[in-house]
């Protein structure tokens, strides 16, 4: 058995966190020491690591959720599952390609500064003016 203390060491997951997903349900309740303490098994600190990673890759906890129920019925499709990884991937790629913009246009911004004082600074102008942008982003 762990304590919060060792299974957010060991996974990685902050204590409020590891608290807050017991409260919504993404991990069971843990069982309580006689001092009151919680005590966490090997199972439930798989299934934290298993949130911990797809938390990295982005997903959402509602697909989280649906990925853990997945899990529980082996003996069923993994269609669902594929579903999910293809639209977080779908979202990731959408926010490269707004990311690619803003660098873009940050880019121009800084380098199209040839002003010595703030008055006269392209940056400021074109942060107060969004029609001076190339592009929307």
């Amino acid at each position: 058995m762990l304590s919060i203390g060792d299974l957010s060491r060991q996974t990685g997951v902050k204590i409020p966190t590891i608290r807050y997903y017991e409260q919504i349900g993404l991990i069971e309740a843990a069982e309580r020491s006689e001092g009151n303490q919680r005590r966490y098994t090997c199972e439930e600190k798989d299934r934290l690591s298993f949130i911990r990673h797809a938390r990295d890759l982005g997903l959402t906890l509602e697909a989280i959720r649906k990925l853990i129920d997945l899990s529980q019925h082996p003996e069923r499709p993994c269609v669902d599952a594929d579903r999910i990884a293809v639209e977080q991937l779908k979202a990731v790629r959408s926010k490269i390609e707004k990311l690619r913009r803003l660098e873009t246009e940050l880019e121009r911004i800084a380098t199209h500064c040839h002003g010595d004082q703030v008055k006269d600074c392209y940056v400021i102008h074109a942060l107060a003016h969004h029609e001076l942008c190339e592009s929307e982003h």
